[in-house]
Parts: C-alpha cells; structure tokens; sequence
C-alpha cells in the first residue's frame, strides 16, 4: 500500500512536468491544485480497499429487498446519486433522507433491507434515527465515512473508511475529496454488484430504454414484424399470387420458404424476391412464373438478437445498400424488419 508521503514525493507523472507554473493563470492553478488533490485521494483509497470493501459487497448482493442508501447535506446528494446508479445497474436501491425518515419515512426500510450510511464526520445527529432503527431491526448496516471512531463506523455491522486527506478547499472546510471519494467509492460498490450477478448489457437496455444509450442497445426482435405480418409463399408459387401477398403485407418484398403450414412455423427461407427482382425479369410470362425462378438466393438475414444498429449496419453494408431483412433462427424466418422500423425506433 502506498502512503500519502510516498506519493507526494514520488516524481512528477508526465501530464505533471507539461504544465510549467509560469503559465497557469490564478484560476487554472486553483483547479490544478483541486483536481491533483483529488486523484492523490483517489490513489490512496484504492490502495486501501480491504476486506470490509468485501464484506460491504456481500452484504448488498445478499439483500432479499432494497439497498437505502442515506446522507445529509453533501453526503445525501452523494448518496441519492449512489442509489440511482444501483437501481439502473440491477441492483433494487432507493434514497431515504434521514430528517424525513424521522418523521415517518423510517417505514421506508424494510427488515430484508440494507442501508448504506454516508456521513464524512460519522457523527451526522440526523442519522442517529436510521441507526437505532437498523439495531432495533436487525436490518444490516454499512457505514461510509472518515473517522473510524465516529458513531457511524462504531455502530455499523460495516465499515468503509475513507483515507485521511483533506479537503482540497483552501480552507478545509468544504467537502471537496471527501464527496469525491465517497462518489468513487460508491461506483466502485455498484459496479463489484454489477459484475457479480453477471449483469449485461441487454439487462442495462431493460433500465435504460430512453434516450440515445436505450436505443443503441435495442435487440431486431423488439422491432421486427411477426407472426401474420410475414409476407412469405412457397417456391411453386406463381408469381401472380406472390406479388398479391407482397401488396397485401406492403413490404415490397416477399420471402420464399421450404414449406408453409397453418399449424407450424414456416419451413426454412430459401430466398426473397423484392421490387428489384421485379424489375430485372420483366417479361410477358412474368406472373405464370414460379417465385422460385425469380427469387434471389441467399439474401442477407439477421438473428432476432442482433442489436438493432448492427441490423441497420447490415443493411447498408456491401455494395448494394437494402432496406429489409428478413430475421431467421435455425434458418426459419421469424421476424421481417424495415428499415422505416429502425428509423422510428430512432436507432442510428
């Protein structure tokens, strides 16, 4: 483990000796001074992680209900943003603030619960509530802070301890490092959860489905078209009543499987005939024809799990960009996707 000493006598890292002095103006030295504080607290804290970091982990990812994370003042703004992070990585968590909790919301916490206690000083007043109530209960305490001999640390079942740097404000007062640790910490907490149920990137999507991140992790199955709406007729059929099913489904594509019957799924896809395929074998006989004589074979396809912006990839991709595909699972078709499907789904 590397103490504070050894690291500020340590040789300056390259990003260091590029900044000469001379040239930071009164502000940008200021924000140094701050930043470099920090990342030195940083280090030591992940120096220090031991085996009540471990214990702190297993705790959490043996709750039968929610994490309730608390703190006051800049301590529960650190928290509410470490229960956010929880809850959309998996793990059931909520914020409960510890003046409110002492005027009913205590009923908040539940006996399978765990609470998470953040307070720099481990002697927060507001919180005296919350940690009679979990010793009362039973209910698993795990305390955040600085000082080993605060009431929190004393009173939790654990202790995560903070390294002792102080507060990169000029006077010592503000929390600066300590929130900062506190937050890294947190995150640190959440994703040792988060890789410990094996959580994915398709369960990440699940609490996610807003906004840019939702949409990059959407999956073709959740967009593509199904059951009925799958234009679809057999190699023999004449090309008069394939192009009724094509106009019928409004895709401008129909696929040719092995077989159709009412009471299975489709036999395997054996190719797609498209407008295109129309166009470059018109001819008087066109519509006796069978689709399989105008059908193209061994189109591009995508697996119903391919995520959607891959599919779009697919479609532009070759020489000859496409705006459909056909989804198949063991070679079968079960799904059909546009890309008007992806477009609206707002995947890019």
């Amino acid at each position: 483990m590397t103490s504070p000493a050894s690291r500020s006598s340590a040789p300056p890292a390259d990003g260091d000796a590029a900044v000469s002095p001379e040239t930071l103006t009164p502000a940008r030295a200021s924000a140094r001074r701050v930043l470099l504080a920090e990342r030195d607290a940083l280090g030591d804290l992940a120096d220090s992680l031991g085996q009540p970091f471990d214990a702190a982990v297993a705790a959490l990812a043996a709750c039968r209900g929610r994490v309730t994370v608390t703190g006051m003042g800049k301590s529960g703004h650190v928290a509410r943003k470490i229960a956010a992070t929880m809850a959309s990585t998996g793990t059931l968590a909520q914020f409960v603030h510890p003046a409110e909790a002492s005027h009913g919301d205590l009923g908040m916490i539940g006996r399978d619960d765990v609470v998470l206690a953040l307070s720099n000083s481990g002697n927060t007043p507001e919180l005296s509530d919350i940690i009679a109530y979990t010793r009362r209960f039973g209910i698993p305490l795990i305390g955040m802070t600085r000082r080993s001999d605060g009431a929190l640390a004393q009173a939790g079942d654990v202790s995560l301890v903070l390294p002792p740097h102080p507060e990169a404000c000029p006077l010592g007062l503000a929390p600066t490092t300590s929130t900062t640790l506190m937050m890294a910490l947190g995150d640190a907490l959440a994703v040792a959860l988060l890789e410990a149920r094996g959580f994915s990137a398709r369960d990440f999507q699940v609490f996610h489905p807003g906004g840019r991140l939702g949409k990059a992790l959407l999956r073709v199955e959740e967009v593509m078209h199904k059951g009925e709406a799958l234009p679809l007729v057999t190699p023999d059929t004449p090309m008069s009543r394939t192009l009724i099913e094509m106009s019928r489904k409004g895709f401008g594509c129909v696929g040719i499987v092995e077989s159709l019957s009412p009471d299975g799924p489709p036999g395997p896809l054996l190719g797609i005939v498209t407008d295109g395929d129309l166009r470059r074998n018109m001819s008087a006989d066109l519509v006796q024809r069978p689709a399989k004589d105008i059908m193209t074979r061994n189109p591009r396809t995508v697996p119903p799990t391919l995520l959607a912006a891959e599919a779009l990839h697919v479609m532009n991709g070759e020489a000859r960009p496409i705006t459909n595909l056909f989804v198949l699972d063991e070679g079968r078709p079960v799904g059909f996707i546009h890309m008007h499907d992806l477009l609206r789904a707002g995947v890019d």
